[in-house]
């Protein structure tokens, strides 16, 4: 069904409309992976892919249909967009914004309800600086933006100051934003519920090593497939918890020498 959902969607764009597909991510990025390569990317086709369920917050579903590899896959496909939105009112501008814009998208949505976080504005290609700091800066999307200002609140009653960048725009990314952080903050913490092997993770980690080395840590899911149970009891299962994050932080403070 999907394949053939995103080769009708190519041919409906390149007949002049703008098109939103939408489904499961695992079926999105995985199943479907061929038809948005060549049908989409390749054709330039303006489709806006809307990937709901993606990452451990499916829950129950298990496994098979938790994506963990969704953001990896879809970045590294020329002329494709990908946005990871950390609440209601960022998908909301995101999806004006995607609605504006020429060529191939990738939204990718969670299952569960998230609190709103940002003030909504999305600007594409940009990082939003949610929290100021100097001592560490914490770079996460989607699920795990809350959890990053939830840590950071808690290290600021310890008398550390930490930046959080919500990284909505994946691709295109925001290369100033992570190299002013990297060189006033001096150590970052990337935070997302997808593989490290090839998200967030490992973009934020590539840039710094490539033009301004400080100590990064990534924090996502292994090299693992999911498995059922309660969303976000998944997340604290796979090392995403909010003591996790601060202990890694602390960590990394340590490191630096900010903290013994």
């Amino acid at each position: 069904m999907e394949p053939t959902m995103m080769t009708m969607a190519a041919g409906l764009a390149l007949s002049g409309r703008t098109v939103f597909a939408s489904t499961f991510a695992v079926f999105a990025a995985g199943q479907a992976y061929n038809q948005v390569r060549q049908s989409i990317c390749y054709n330039r086709a303006n489709v806006k892919i809307v990937a709901t369920h993606g990452g451990l917050t499916v829950g129950g579903d298990g496994g098979t249909h938790q994506m963990v590899e969704d953001i990896g896959l879809m970045r590294g496909l020329p002329r494709m967009t990908v946005v990871v939105p950390a609440d209601a009112p960022t998908t909301r501008s995101a999806t004006r914004v995607l609605h504006a814009m020429r060529g191939p998208a990738y939204l990718r949505l969670p299952r569960e309800n998230l609190p709103t976080v940002t003030d909504g504005e999305f600007r594409l290609g940009r990082a939003a600086e949610l929290a100021p700091g100097s001592d560490l800066t914490i770079v996460a999307v989607g699920v795990m933006v809350a959890r990053a200002l939830e840590v950071a609140r808690r290290l600021r009653e310890s008398g550390i100051s930490v930046r959080v960048l919500d990284l909505a725009s994946v691709k295109p990314y925001d290369e100033k934003a992570i190299l002013r952080a990297a060189r006033e903050t001096g150590a970052i913490l990337a935070l997302e519920e997808h593989s490290v092997l090839t998200g967030v993770g490992a973009l934020v980690a590539s840039v710094t090593a490539e033009q301004y080395p400080v100590p990064v840590r990534r924090i996502g899911v292994a090299d693992l497939f999911g498995e059922s149970g309660d969303p976000w009891a998944l997340l604290d299962h796979y090392g995403l918890s909010v003591d996790r994050i601060r202990d890694e932080a602390w960590e990394l403070l340590k490191l630096r020498g900010k903290v013994q």
